[in-house]
Order: C-alpha cells, then structure tokens, then sequence
C-alpha cells in the first residue's frame, strides 16, 4: 500500500485540448428531365424535302508538346524539411546514437530517419522528421551539456543545469544516465541551486495545493523534487513551482537509480527566472 504525503511541490497544471473537426462531400442530385417530342407528320401530298449536310471542316493536328522541365529533388516521401535542417543534422552529429546524419542543410532519407528517433525518444512532437525550432532546440541543449560540471561522490548523483534545463546521473565519475530533457521553476518560483539528498519517494505522490499526481516523486528540498511531467514538457512558457519535470520514461528511469540518501547538485539559472 503506497503512503501519501500531501503538501508536495507540483508543476502546472496546463492541460491542452485537441480540437478536431471532420468533414465530408455532401451528395449530389442528379436532376433527370423526361419527355417526348415528335415532328408534325408531313402535309398530305407534299414531297419531303431531303435534308443537306454541310461539309465538315478538315482535320486540325494537335501542337507538339513541350518537354517537361526536370523537377529539382524534394524530400523523401513524409520527410518534410525545417528551417533549422542543418543546425539539427550539426547537433545529431555531435550526439550519436540516432542514425547516420550527413550535415549538409538537406534533407535525406537517413536524415529523416535520425530525426524521427530523437522526436520520439525526447516527445517532440509531431515527429515526423521535420527539423524545426524545438527539436533544434532540444538537440543543442544536449548536445551543449557538460556533465563534468557536476561534482558527484562515490555513489549515485542526480545533475541538474538550470540554465541548459538538461537533466544527467553520475556514480563514480561516470555517467550512468545520459542528459536528458528537463522543464524547472518559472518565474517566481525559481528551483534553488546547491547540493541536496533525496529524503522522500513515492511512486505516487498527491500535491495537496495544486491538486495533481506526481508520479516517481522524489523530494529533495521543502516541497521541491523530481516526478514525472502533467503537461507537455516543450511548451517553454510555463513551468513547475520549482520541481524538476521529467518525461515519463526518464522519470522512471530516475527512479530505478535513486533511493533515500541520494546526491542531488543542482547548478545554473533557467532563463527568465
């Protein structure tokens, strides 16, 4: 049976709705006309007069047609291209572990494919291969993280820099998650930098002054810890009360590495706050 603290930090609450609409073509009526007209009979006595026929014009032929102008390549089927193609392709490149990516400003088939697997690893979303502003965004926080900036000790620690909002584990000077994506304290409340030990969990964790589940919760400060996210994490224009949001698989993943007693370093500022 799990405990319930109540009085836990919480991110906000921001649910969206998916609006939707559905349309079709509205049937058409064929509207028949019926009826019949026949030609008074000839008068009596009277000799029909033939019909004539006038000659019909000659025939015309076509124009030749013009050769069609070769196309300039385009994309690979359901592969749309950025704006910030190149910036992605740059950062993929420097991170590995999603594809072969050629760095080069164009879209490719194998580009497309790199990019899908960082949209879905990270939640991006729609991911469909499209380099735009928040994939370029996620992929340059990651790939700009300095995991030797956390000073861990001989178990596990738990990093956090607010200013790249990037998220790493560390245990004997080696990483034992790699960074990943993190949304911290908004404006006003802010997540306190310093050096800190996780002194409650809970898989299941009631914010009694928000009113929201925190799942995988994992308190290291007052009311302030990690737990799974309640909204989408990219949307940049919101953020916690000053807890560290998580995407789900990381969260858990979190979890499985920690328990009571273990280091949190928490280092930098979010922008804005």
């Amino acid at each position: 049976m799990a405990v319930t603290l109540f009085g836990a930090g919480a991110c906000a609450f921001d649910p969206q709705t998916d609006q939707s609409g559905a349309g079709g073509l509205a049937p058409v009526g064929a509207e028949n006309a019926t009826g019949a007209s026949a030609p008074p009979a000839p008068d009596q006595g009277k000799t029909p007069v033939p019909a004539t026929t006038k000659p019909r014009p000659p025939a015309t032929t076509a124009p030749p047609r013009k050769p069609a102008r070769p196309s300039s390549p385009k994309p690979p089927s359901g592969c749309p291209q950025g704006d910030r193609q190149r910036d992605v392709e740059t950062y993929l490149a420097r991170l590995g572990g999603f594809g072969a990516v050629t760095v080069d400003g164009r879209q490719s088939a194998a580009d497309c494919a790199a990019i899908k697997r960082f949209q879905r690893r990270y939640d991006i979303r729609p991911a469909e291969g499209r380099a735009g502003p928040t994939t370029a965004d996620v992929a340059r926080r990651l790939a700009s993280t300095d995991t030797d900036k956390c000073a861990d000790g001989s178990g596990t620690t738990f990093c956090v820099d607010l200013t790249l909002q990037t998220v790493w584990a560390m245990r004997g000077g080696k990483v034992v998650m790699a960074p990943t994506v993190t949304r911290t304290g908004m404006s006003g409340f802010r997540t306190p930098t310093g050096t800190y030990k996780v002194n409650f969990r809970n898989t299941k964790e009631w914010s009694d002054p928000y009113e929201v589940w925190l799942p995988y919760w994992q308190r290291f400060i007052g009311g302030i810890g990690f737990h799974q996210t309640t909204t989408y994490l990219h949307n940049k224009s919101i953020g916690s009360h000053g807890c560290v949001n998580l995407l789900p698989s990381d969260a858990r993943r979190m979890w499985a590495l920690g328990k009571v007693g273990t280091r949190v370093h928490v280092i930098g500022r979010r922008p804005g706050t």
